[in-house]
């Protein structure tokens, strides 16, 4: 099995209001990726994923084109300790709601 490695994808772009989360949701899930998506105050998406390396790199290449019906301008990627915490992926709102 491959090292577990955890990634934090900052999305900008067309990224809100054109179910850019549930799309992300279906793609990690299909890419066997952990974590959860969540819309920011700033317009952004920002998504947390922890997997297998080849799988994690699968969902940040999604990433790089989005939904069908938005627009991704930039990513910003940032490295970080896996925890082993995630057992499914999620959308994720400010209060800890998830669907």
């Amino acid at each position: 099995m491959s090292k577990l490695v955890r990634k934090r994808a900052l999305v900008s772009g067309l990224v809100q209001g054109v179910n850019f989360r549930s799309y992300t949701r279906s793609a990690a899930r299909h890419a066997g990726v952990a974590g959860w998506v969540r819309n920011l105050p700033d317009g952004r998406v920002e998504v947390l994923m922890e997997g297998e390396a080849e799988r994690v790199e699968t969902l940040l290449a999604w990433l790089y084109k989005g939904s069908p019906y938005g627009r991704v301008d930039h990513v910003e990627v940032f490295a970080e300790r896996a925890t082993g915490e995630f057992t499914d992926f999620a959308v994720t709102y400010t209060g800890g709601n998830r669907w």
